[in-house]
């Protein structure tokens, strides 16, 4: 089915909001170093800008995910970083409070620009392929996408916007779904001090990376046989 061609003013809005957010990269000295060391792959630099903002070091962590919605760069650099400042447990509901955030916002964007934007931005073949599949694949595909890291967490979430996913089971696949791994990388940061390859807790990790790994491949494939089923919101 086509999608709704997006009004004038969707657009307007949408790249309004998307100007107005990098202003205001721009015109916070440690927001932007941490968002240019985010885009370099430097974890040690973005630990060292959230470890020195002390109480203001969440609210840069989630500005960090919120350009995620716009600007891709490896979202285990902010993870880590997290990790490595608040410790396990805080570190993983700060950082999934951010990216369900910056989830819904490219599902908003997806939703109301549609395909025409999407379809620049991302290229229409590609943009096609990914709305097509998680048209198809329920939620037993948003949850595998979600699993497998090279599967661009931002270009899924603007799909999933344009297909018309219902927001609840958006919200709910991505949360699930994006739990392991963003655990993994969380942890993986509360051991930068002292990582070490024998460490049982590394190795279970990496086993169970390599688990997700197989396991989005396999529900992947197996959506793509066409053995997904609609799943209810």
């Amino acid at each position: 089915m086509e999608s709704p061609r997006p009004s004038l003013a969707a657009v307007a809005l949408t790249l309004a909001g998307i100007a107005v957010l990098a202003a205001f990269v721009l015109a916070v000295p440690d927001l932007r170093g941490a968002f240019e060391a985010a885009v370099s792959g430097d974890t040690a630099e973005v630990r060292g800008r959230v470890d020195s903002l002390g109480l203001a070091g969440p609210l840069l962590i989630l500005a960090l995910a919120l350009i995620h919605a716009v600007v891709f760069y490896p979202a285990e650099i902010v993870d880590a970083a997290a990790g490595f400042a608040y410790g396990f447990f805080g570190a993983l509901l700060l950082m999934m409070t951010g990216w369900l955030l910056s989830g819904l916002l490219c599902w908003g964007i997806g939703r109301s620009v549609a395909r025409p934007l999407l379809d620049r931005w991302f290229g229409a073949e590609r943009f096609e392929r990914t709305e097509a599949t998680i048209e198809r694949g329920g939620a037993t595909l948003l949850l595998a996408v979600r699993l497998l890291p090279i599967v661009p967490f931002s270009l899924v979430s603007y799909a999933a916007g344009a297909a018309r996913v219902p927001a609840w089971r958006f919200a709910w696949t991505t949360v699930l779904g994006y739990l392991p791994i963003t655990a993994l990388a969380v942890y993986f940061g509360t051991r930068l001090e002292g990582l070490s390859l024998t460490d049982p807790l590394v190795l279970g990790s990496a086993a169970a990376l390599l688990a997700l790994l197989l396991g989005g491949h396999w529900a992947m494939r197996r959506v793509g046989r066409g053995g997904g089923a609609e799943s209810p919101d």
